[in-house]
């Protein structure tokens, strides 16, 4: 009985594998100083995870298993809490629910944002970390054992939140610090930086100031709509490793102080400071000194070492 309940647990094993319920894994990680609920949305027409909102202490993981065929995006949630009703919501990331579960409801802008499609085009997965619809924690995401030319990291590991421009800015309860980073398109709803109406082509809707900015400082992102030549990775056979805050520079503490750092040295100057994926169209104006992108860069390229 029990080689024939082995035999079976095999076989099941087996078809599980081969007809794709189970195939990719993906850990998530948080590394901040501070707790992060991750939240989880399915894309439309495949069939959801079964977990779509959890939370993560300090140093906590969680690994979760994804259909072949799967495709959705993960993102942090944080300064969540639950009323005396018991409504659960976030200051930012917040999906809606009113639960700890997502269940079915995406983030709500501004939120750093991990892409996936699972198996698609000659059966490799995209992915893609986006600062489209804003900002709020620092994310990295790492391929595990997968192969393919453009199979690599890509993310966003600087703190962009103390140091984003007054009209974009999400504060604190409090007000005395930042939480958060809009878009410019959720700022200023204009077609020009929401990239829709006769904006709405690769051809009308162009890079803009503030983009470049965040490009700059996290060139492997999606900085605004059409950014897909240097944001859009590919991995077959690949389990994926998604960390919130992946250096202990992106600490709260540390990336503040590594933040106004780099921001004080004349690299860039600003208003406000640093934006997101769209620029305001109002008269904030941003201005690149001669070791802007070369210096931010730099910077990056030692976080992702």
């Amino acid at each position: 009985m029990g080689r024939l309940t082995s035999l079976f647990s095999f076989l099941l094993t087996l078809h599980i594998s081969a007809s794709g319920v189970i195939s990719t894994t993906f850990t998530i990680v948080n590394k901040c100083e501070y707790t992060v609920w991750p939240g989880i949305l399915s894309n439309a027409g495949v069939t959801p995870l079964p977990i779509t909102g959890f939370v993560l202490q300090t140093g906590e993981s969680k690994t979760i298993s994804a259909p072949t065929a799967w495709g959705g995006r993960f993102w942090g949630r944080t300064l969540c809490s639950q009323d005396s009703s018991g409504k659960f919501s976030c200051v930012t990331g917040d999906c809606g629910s009113g639960t700890l579960e997502c269940a079915g409801n995406g983030a709500r802008p501004p939120a750093t944002l991990a892409e996936f499609t699972l198996n698609g085009d000659g059966g490799m997965d995209f992915f893609d970390v986006s600062l489209v619809d804003g900002y709020n924690v620092p994310m990295l995401v790492v391929p595990q054992g997968g192969s393919g030319d453009n199979c690599s990291s890509t993310g966003c590991v600087v703190d962009l939140n103390s140091a984003c421009p007054s009209e974009l800015k999400v504060a604190s309860v409090d007000g005395k610090q930042g939480v958060a980073c809009k878009s410019a398109c959720e700022a200023f709803g204009s077609p020009q930086y929401c990239c829709s109406g006769a904006y709405g082509t690769p051809d009308t809707c162009k890079p803009s100031s503030f983009s470049l900015l965040f490009k700059s400082a996290c060139p492997r992102a999606y900085s605004y709509a059409y950014d897909d030549k240097t944001s859009t990775f590919t991995c077959a056979s690949a389990d994926y490793t998604i960390t919130f805050c992946p250096t202990p520079n992106t600490s709260k503490k540390a990336s503040e102080d590594a933040s106004a750092s780099s921001m004080s040295n004349s690299s860039i100057v600003y208003e406000g400071a640093v934006g997101q994926s769209e620029i305001s169209k109002g008269p904030h104006l941003l201005k690149f000194g001669p070791i802007s992108s070369v210096a931010v860069t730099v910077w990056l390229f030692c976080f992702l070492l």
